[in-house]
């Protein structure tokens, strides 16, 4: 069978464009042909349309809509997941308005598919008592328990992404007068973040009773499992999950709590901007009103607990009078 011109255009874009001329990540590229799978599943039971029937005359903003729909209600997708994959579907359109012209109108529209409006979840992240409760457990008298402390050690020192961390290489740790740590983050924008002193002695230790400091092993990954293969993202969370009393900690709220023991610290947004590797102030910003909504609600609560019986003015016959008079 004649391949499509959907087909031929959204291969073309996962396999070639994305990771070669954008250099965007396997794992984005992965979450990208995971939404068009999705959709060729809608078309397929939903729509009646087969997936290697699919053109782009039918990739129109009613089937996107309708995809949308069925993400929400029949696979109990949140709004969070739903807009992800619209705007996985409208980068897809913006690469056609080039490579498809004549679509133009019909891409438009699809681009015009507006993001649903919803309350954002509040951040979560550890004090800094949990955050030292949980580095306190891993047991160093064993090799597990001393690499553990070293993972978990970097990633809440370095806000790393769970992603960015299990692809660390030997190489990437410099240890010597001025410690950092090189990261490899989204849209492979490397960043250096400076790490503290007992990090970099626990890596220091780590390295050298695993014989990592060899030149040979500089290019091997820096974290590996009991196979000696390199952890996953998976292997990162179980390890988190092994010390932590709290059962929702994920990997992810490390980066949170670092973020908000920077800023809580006194340390300049732009610097913990360039710290997580945000493109934008703006996505950092969350942080900051965070902060504010935590300490609004602190003050609001010690207030109730000096003042509890504030006076009403409204009562207050006399001052209601002298109002009257300035009047």
């Amino acid at each position: 069978m004649k391949p499509t011109d959907f087909a031929i255009h959204l291969t073309t874009y996962l396999s070639a464009f994305l990771p070669g001329q954008r250099g965007i990540s396997a794992n984005t590229v992965k979450s990208y042909g995971d939404t068009f799978r999705l959709l060729l599943i809608y078309c397929r039971d939903q729509a009646n349309i087969a997936p290697e029937r699919m053109t782009l005359q039918l990739f129109n903003d009613s089937l996107i809509i309708g995809f949308l729909n069925w993400l929400e209600t029949d696979r109990g997708n949140s709004v969070s997941t739903r807009n992800q994959r619209l705007a996985a579907i409208h980068a897809f359109c913006r690469y056609l308005l080039t490579e498809a012209p004549n679509h133009m109108a019909l891409l438009q529209k699809n681009l015009s598919i507006p993001f649903k409006k919803y309350v954002k979840p509040q951040i979560e992240y550890l004090s800094v008592a949990e955050m030292t409760e949980i580095l306190a457990k891993p047991d160093l008298k064993n090799a597990t328990g001393r690499r553990d402390l070293a993972i978990l050690s970097l990633l809440y020192d370095s806000g790393a992404r769970v992603s960015e961390l299990v692809n660390l290489r030997v190489r990437d740790v410099r240890l010597d007068e001025f410690p950092t740590v090189t990261l490899n983050g989204k849209g492979q924008k490397i960043r250096y973040v400076p790490i503290m002193s007992k990090t970099t002695d626990l890596l220091r230790k780590y390295i050298s009773e695993n014989h990592l400091n060899k030149p040979e092993r500089l290019d091997n990954p820096l974290f590996v499992n009991r196979q000696k293969q390199k952890l996953t993202r998976a292997g990162i969370a179980y390890i988190l999950k092994k010390y932590a009393d709290r059962r929702d900690v994920s990997p992810h709220i490390l980066r949170h709590t670092k973020a908000m023991h920077l800023l809580q610290s006194g340390v300049n947004i732009v610097y913990i901007r360039d710290i997580l590797g945000h493109s934008s102030i703006d996505t950092t910003d969350i942080y900051a009103r965070a902060d504010a909504e935590m300490k609004r609600k602190a003050i609001e609560k010690l207030a109730a607990q000096v003042t509890p019986d504030i006076p009403d003015w409204r009562s207050d016959n006399a001052l209601i009078d002298w109002l009257k008079a300035l009047s």
